[in-house]
């Protein structure tokens, strides 16, 4: 079975559509190599907690970065103290491999 570094050392994929979203059993199995994420149908969402806004500000923008380089953006919400990040492969309707390579690597960033 692979790792959380595993999905750390990946790249995600381009999906323009046209292939199928993950099953339900690959899904968990991923689902397994992360920490604290939640499943809801099609996306993941895990809710990250800072002392001020300057710190959940400056998870945001590397988030921002990582997205970019990626080329896998996910869905935030922001406030003083927190930021939920949601991902979700919308050319698909569904999940994607991508979704938790990018989630691995948000949670990698958070432990900076």
């Amino acid at each position: 079975m692979s790792t959380v570094c595993d999905l750390t050392n990946k790249n995600c994929k381009p999906c323009e559509g046209g292939v199928p979203p993950l099953s339900n059993a690959e899904a968990d199995g991923l689902m397994q190599q992360l920490k604290d994420w939640q499943r809801y149908d099609h996306l993941i969402s895990k809710t990250y907690h800072f002392k001020d806004y300057y710190q959940t500000m400056a998870f945001v923008n590397a988030i921002a970065w990582l997205s970019h380089r990626e080329d896998h953006h996910p869905d935030l919400t922001v406030t003083y103290n927190s930021c939920q990040v949601e991902y979700t492969t919308h050319a698909i309707h569904g999940l994607s491999e991508n979704d938790f390579i990018c989630a691995a690597k948000v949670d990698a960033l958070f432990k900076i």
